[in-house]
């Protein structure tokens, strides 16, 4: 069985290739201890096997760089009432807050002093942010910074929503689909929430030329190692140009705060996965990664992923962003939490860099 895991793994790594049946062997055997005839030491060498092939790939692409994106959380008010997070609109201990466009100009602003040259606006769905209220506001950005990326992640909305703040500039719009089997989806949110909306979204955004980014929570509440196959082979299929993988961590004021947290090995496993099968691929090592574990991020970095996203929001809102319990992060002013996350990277051989960091699809599209 090891030489069979070593052989996919060779041809995922030398021909980016592999298969469903491949893939739930794959996880089977490194993920699922309990349905693994192959040793704890076998598992571990296997894992490490992965992760060393997904860290050559990144390397050889990307070199020691690892991209910083600008996050700036500008709403926690949401529509929705997804099962899973902690600014569902049922919260009624969410502190809601919404920065002005001259806030979000103000984050952009310091963040460009700071080198950043991407930045990532994310909220809940929140109905006051019309499509023309967005619009004015991205618009704002990309004249005052016409050589910075500019990133939104702020839910399903229609196809003239879409196209508008395509045409406003918005270079790359973040969706995660979360999972691909209906009825895990149907676990996880409310009954007016729907995975066909959530998948032709991501339909939509593709065909508008976006950088698009989707992704899952590993370990949701009842997921399991065959939903995840079926979320590599939808990704798989869509092509997409980022892929954010992260840990589910449980919210207090949420039905799932009793939960248990995802695994951070699998989580890990995935990044090396996605790696080898998109080497392209922008891969955040995510803020939920540092949560479960103090040097999750960096951990990320070694399995494959090449982006890191820290936060430029205003101090004062940082923790009623809270989307699950003990996010990190929130104490700091932005230069103090570049600095320190510039010398985490630093101690395992990384520079973090301000640069755009465009797919390579689209650098030429510029």
């Amino acid at each position: 069985m090891k030489e069979k895991i070593i052989k996919i793994i060779d041809n995922l790594n030398d021909n980016g290739k592999i298969n469903k049946k491949e893939i739930l062997l794959l996880l089977t055997n490194l993920c699922d201890s309990e349905n693994t005839k192959l040793s704890k030491i076998e598992i571990e060498s296997l894992q490490e096997y992965l992760r060393e092939k997904a860290y050559i790939k990144s390397h050889k692409i990307f070199g020691n760089k690892v991209y910083m994106r600008g996050l700036i959380e500008f709403s926690n008010y949401c529509k929705n009432d997804c099962i899973y997070c902690g600014i569902r609109k049922s919260n009624k201990n969410a502190q809601r807050y919404r920065l002005s466009k001259d806030d979000i100009l103000e984050c952009c602003d310091e963040g460009y002093k700071l080198g950043f040259r991407t930045f990532v606006l994310q909220s809940g769905e929140d109905m006051f942010f019309t499509k023309k209220r967005i619009v004015d506001i991205t618009s704002s950005i990309k004249n005052k910074y016409p050589d910075c990326a500019l990133t939104l992640s702020i839910g399903e909305k229609n196809y003239d929503y879409y196209k508008a703040i395509k045409e406003s500039g918005v270079n790359r719009f973040l969706l995660r689909h979360e999972t691909s089997t209906e009825e895990h989806y149907n676990k996880l949110h409310p009954k007016e929430l729907l995975l066909k909306k959530r998948l032709e979204c991501l339909k939509i955004i593709k065909e508008l030329g976006f950088q698009t980014g989707t992704g899952i929570m590993v370990g949701s509440p009842f997921q399991t190692i065959n939903n995840i196959t079926n979320d590599l082979i939808f990704i798989k299929k869509l092509k997409p140009e980022m892929i954010g993988i992260g840990p589910f961590l449980p919210h207090e004021d949420t039905p799932f705060k009793d939960k248990d947290k995802g695994s951070i090995n699998t989580t890990l496993i995935l990044i090396s996965i996605l790696r080898l099968l998109f080497p392209f691929a922008l891969i955040p090592s995510t803020t939920a990664l540092g949560t479960i574990s103090k040097n999750g991020r960096e951990r990320g970095i070694l399995a494959g992923a090449n982006v890191v996203m820290p936060n430029l929001s205003p101090l004062s809102v940082r923790k009623k962003y809270s989307l699950y319990n003990d996010k990190i992060c929130t104490d700091e002013e932005a230069m103090e939490g570049l600095e320190l996350l510039r010398a985490k990277m630093l101690a395992i051989g990384y520079e973090i860099t301000g640069e755009r960091g465009d797919h390579i699809k689209h650098i030429f599209k510029q």
